[in-house]
């Protein structure tokens, strides 16, 4: 039901994750029996979490680490990884610089030109090792790299901006990207994002995406949503997302998985977004705060260095747990940040949901005081939830 703002102008009212919550049904199950496996085009995995092509989050060893604990991780190819031939150095700068003048050391360090010759070095290096080969660019970047993305033989290509729509348009010096052209011609599966509509997401199916992500703004380094005043809560977008693709799904036959981005940090989110009707996730926070990491601690947006309009930041995260111990475990901490898919086949067990497809059905309320709720003492003593 729309809501009034004013005289001229009314809205939608949009929820995000932590205002919801999932209702058990009328069955559980043992949470060994919870099959979460899913998959984007021909490449299956078992756990439906996806690391975020961000450079403190996912280089070489973590994308082949994550391959091998049966999760993904994507490259950023228009990072660090692909301007230095060694980007330790770089990462320590970047890490050990102070918060006054982050933003224009970024820019300095980003301002070095992206190599293609290193993006087929670094495609390979994951291959080589037995890592499932997931890259990331912008559209423009996809327009420069694309050839030798596909020389490379990549696995999956992620084609990635604030907002990404089939209906762009361009100065009359530019030539825009055809999705759908790109798509066709690529020999590999091709993940298409940002949305946050229905209608957006319908038009990224029908020009061929493998794969649809979903979110703006809410990741924990981005600042899209302060900066530009962009943004819809993930819960409301990913249910709408869901929408357009069972009814491409019952159009069409092809069913293209729906993958919710940004603002997860918990066991907890990560649940709630699949019952939203997401297939699986991508999260970065979470993994920068592995040892393997390569942000050592630190975590910062892919528009962080944006040379005319910077819509990220640094933050520190910290260092937690091992890769594994933050995916499978056993977890250290009490918050909900390790042990994710242990999390999620738990949850699947307490509400009865046999695979990923019943846990899009439970039943979810508004719930507000989900996370406040009887947990005066977790927040006095900074314990647990209260973190």
């Amino acid at each position: 039901m729309d809501i009034q703002i004013g005289r001229g102008k009314s809205a939608r009212r949009a929820y995000g994750i932590d205002e919801i919550a999932l209702v058990p049904g009328t069955r559980t199950l043992d949470p060994s029996l919870a099959d979460t496996g899913w998959r984007i085009g021909s490449i299956e995995r078992e756990i439906p979490i996806i690391a975020s092509a961000m450079d403190g989050v996912v280089d070489v060893h973590m994308a082949v680490l994550l391959s091998q604990l049966g999760a993904l991780g994507v490259l950023n190819l228009e990072g660090i990884q692909t301007r230095y031939s060694n980007p330790g150095p770089i990462l320590e700068r970047i890490s050990s610089s102070g918060s006054e003048d982050f933003v224009q050391l970024m820019q300095e360090l980003y301002a070095e030109p992206v190599k293609p010759e290193l993006i087929e070095q670094r495609i390979l290096e994951i291959k080589q090792q037995g890592g499932i080969a997931a890259v990331s660019t912008t559209p423009v970047g996809a327009t420069k790299y694309g050839a030798v993305v596909s020389a490379a033989a990549a696995d999956l290509f992620f084609v990635q901006a604030t907002v990404v729509s089939t209906a762009h348009l361009s100065p009359s010096s530019v030539m825009p990207l055809d999705l759908a052209e790109f798509c066709r011609e690529m020999p590999m599966p091709v993940v298409l994002g940002n949305c946050v509509t229905y209608e957006v997401a319908l038009n990224l199916m029908k020009a061929g995406a493998s794969g649809v992500l979903v979110g703006i703004g809410p990741g924990a380094a981005c600042t899209s949503r302060g900066v530009l005043g962009v943004g819809v809560p993930q819960a409301s977008a990913v249910a709408d997302c869901a929408a357009a693709r069972e009814n491409y799904y019952q159009e069409t036959g092809n069913y293209v998985p729906v993958i919710a981005d940004g603002g997860l940090v918990t066991g907890g989110d990560i649940c709630k977004c699949i019952a939203c009707g997401a297939d699986g996730v991508m999260i970065g926070s979470p993994f920068a705060r592995a040892v393997e990491a390569p942000g050592r601690g630190y975590h910062w947006g892919m528009a962080t260095p944006s040379p005319v309009l910077p819509r990220g930041t640094r933050i520190r995260v910290g260092t937690t747990g091992t890769c594994e111990q933050i995916l499978r475990g056993p977890a250290q901490l009490d918050d909900g940040t390790h042990n994710l898919l242990g999390a999620l086949k738990t949850s699947m067990g307490t509400l009865g949901a046999k695979d990923i497809k019943e846990m899009q059905q439970v039943e979810v309320v508004i719930a507000p005081s989900l996370l406040t709720e009887g947990k005066v003492y977790q927040k006095a003593q900074h314990l647990g939830m209260g973190k």
